[in-house]
């Protein structure tokens, strides 16, 4: 069994994502105690309290481990759509500390997960030519949670590293075991949430804020609004709904869409328990890229050819993969190109 850490881990998506992968969790780190409090009621394995920013103290931490592969996700506030998409401050550094870190313990396998903006950024481009100079074969999937076992329609960026490998080792067999159709709130749940439609604050008022449970949810985010007094139902919103009858969903509820466990302990201030849950990484997502990670070590060597591109489109069910983005070649040069497939 494999020997994981995870890094930002958070309340613990990806590490129970990837337990239920059959992976062993050894030891998680974090810099924010609310989520700190939830991952030690959820889990045997310890987490620390550590700044990553500090490096050379976490990564005597962490290499006590031996790990076999770390992942983690850094925080993605720069990147995101909802955030300032300032990729030069903030929080953006720690993809560069992320990939110091894995570059100095050098697992055999890691795992980054980020949004999908971080494709724009040019840290995104640096940490690629600095993992390839270490030796990583590397995979990038953009994946739609709802294929994957998730009733959230939620695009996330994985990178993924393998020590000594080809690149895009992983891209058919993630594009084989990606679900034919997306999956709702209602295959999910069933009628456990007692509702047919829900609320789920807009970024604007001409956008929708009426769903149904016979879809995925849209991206679970770090706030949870009421419906606001006076709100009109507009063109985008389902016909035929009455506003006296629709809700927003509780925070325990949305951590249901996130994939979280019934059984999964909660505890804190909501604002706090909101962006902790609307951070994580859905567990059945992390579960779906861990046992894709296994299938490869199973089945071994599937020929994909030995350079580095983006693939724009994991997130649908088609096995015709469109591929435009960088390109990295393995040669002396080490560069990155413009490259379309055609």
């Amino acid at each position: 069994m494999m020997r994981c850490i995870d890094l930002f881990s958070g309340c613990g998506g990806l590490s129970l994502g990837f337990g239920k992968a059959n992976f062993n969790v050894v030891a998680a780190y974090d810099n924010w105690q609310p989520a700190i409090d939830v991952y030690k009621e959820n889990f045997f394995h310890p987490i620390y309290n550590v700044d990553l920013k500090e490096e050379n103290e976490s990564i005597k931490k962490i290499i006590s481990y031996d790990p076999d592969i770390i992942m983690g996700g850094p925080p993605c506030q720069d990147f995101s759509s909802a955030g300032k998409r300032d990729i030069t401050l903030g929080h953006a550094d720690l993809t560069y500390h992320f990939a110091n870190i894995i570059c100095a313990i050098k697992p055999k396998w890691f795992v980054m997960e980020n949004v999908e903006q971080i494709k724009k950024s040019h840290i995104l481009h640096d940490i690629i030519l600095q993992f390839h100079s270490k030796g990583y074969g590397l995979s990038s999937v953009i994946l739609d949670a709802s294929y994957c076992g998730v009733p959230q329609a939620r695009a996330r960026f994985f990178l993924v590293g393998h020590i000594g490998d080809k690149h895009n080792q992983l891209n058919e067999v993630i594009a084989a075991r990606l679900s034919d159709k997306p999956m709702t709130i209602r295959n999910y749940l069933g009628n456990s949430l007692g509702v047919d439609y829900y609320y789920r604050h807009p970024r604007n008022y001409n956008r929708r804020g009426i769903f149904s449970i016979d879809e995925p949810s849209p991206t679970v985010r770090g706030v949870n609004r009421p419906v606001p007094s006076g709100y009109k139902l507009n063109k985008c919103d389902p016909e035929g709904v009455s506003l006296d009858e629709i809700r927003p969903l509780t925070t325990i509820e949305r951590s249901y869409l996130q994939t979280f466990p019934k059984t999964f302990k909660f505890f804190g201030t909501k604002t706090n328990l909101e962006q902790m849950i609307g951070n994580a990484v859905p567990v059945n997502l992390a579960k779906f890229l861990g046992e894709s990670i296994l299938a490869y070590i199973k089945n071994g060597d599937l020929k994909q050819p030995n350079l580095f591109y983006f693939e724009e489109d994991f997130k649908l069910p088609s096995k015709a993969l469109h591929r435009t983005g960088f390109l990295l070649r393995s040669t002396t040069t080490n560069t990155l190109s413009n490259y379309k497939n055609v």
